[in-house]
């Protein structure tokens, strides 16, 4: 990076309520437990349950199980570590690039987010917040904000390949949505915008070069349509629980 960019200020605008995760020893399942008592899944846990793997399980197919899984896991190191590096920066903690190729691939990542995403982040209310839809949901978003003024959910994710398309990314979308909803519905805010920041890694996983940054964005105009497949996705995930 080579331009010096500074983190957004916070601004504590919002009093947060508990919302912790644990592990039920009912069900033996991570969830969310809330002020209220109640024990909800996270949204990550709903999108999941009612996804459509069948792509997935094709890749799986194709390239075989063991490869799937060590590229599973790779992917996974160098998303861990991205969300580390972003983390430490909105916090205005020294960054550092590490001395393993994944943690200097990652930091690489981050510098594509900060200098293309973050930027444009005028302010940060919160940081790894855990919120809740009561009876419902629940989850942790990346952070809550504001974009060019305006309220805002955003996320940080890594993939392999650029996405082709919104397509693509819809739970992605859909998550954005579940977590404005729940600042709505507990905190009164109107949040009816989100950006996911996302890196992919190039051509060569883990060699510093290459890497392309995307954003997909959620618009108030396009809030109710995602809002409602959200709730579809809520209401298929609770039929498969019954």
């Amino acid at each position: 990076m080579t331009k010096i960019i500074l983190p957004p200020p916070f601004v504590e605008k919002i009093k947060f309520k508990d919302c912790t995760q644990i592990n039920d020893p009912e069900t033996k399942k991570r969830v969310y437990l809330t002020p209220d008592g109640e024990k909800l899944p996270s949204v990550t846990t709903v999108l999941s349950a009612t996804k459509d793997m069948t792509a997935l399980n094709e890749w799986r197919d194709r390239v075989g199980t063991e490869q799937a899984a060590k590229i599973t896991k790779e992917a996974s190191g160098i998303g861990s570590c991205m969300h580390e590096n972003l983390e430490r920066f909105v916090c205005g903690m020294e960054r550092t690039k590490g001395n393993n190729l994944i943690q200097v691939k990652a930091h690489a990542m981050a510098d594509k987010i900060i200098e293309n995403g973050l930027r444009n982040i005028d302010e940060i209310w919160a940081i790894e917040q855990a919120i809740y839809y009561p009876g419902l949901y629940s989850g942790t978003t990346d952070g809550i904000g504001t974009y060019h003024g305006n309220p805002t959910i955003f996320d940080y994710k890594q993939t392999n390949r650029p996405k082709r398309n919104l397509a693509y990314v819809e739970d992605y979308m859909l998550q954005l949505v579940a977590y404005a909803l729940c600042m709505n519905k507990v905190y009164g805010t109107d949040i009816r915008e989100g950006h996911i920041f996302m890196c992919s890694r190039g051509d060569d996983p883990l060699k510093v070069g290459g890497e392309v940054y995307q954003q997909f964005d959620l618009w108030p105009n396009d809030f109710e349509k995602y809002e409602d497949l959200w709730y579809d996705r809520v209401e298929k995930y609770y039929q498969l629980q019954s």
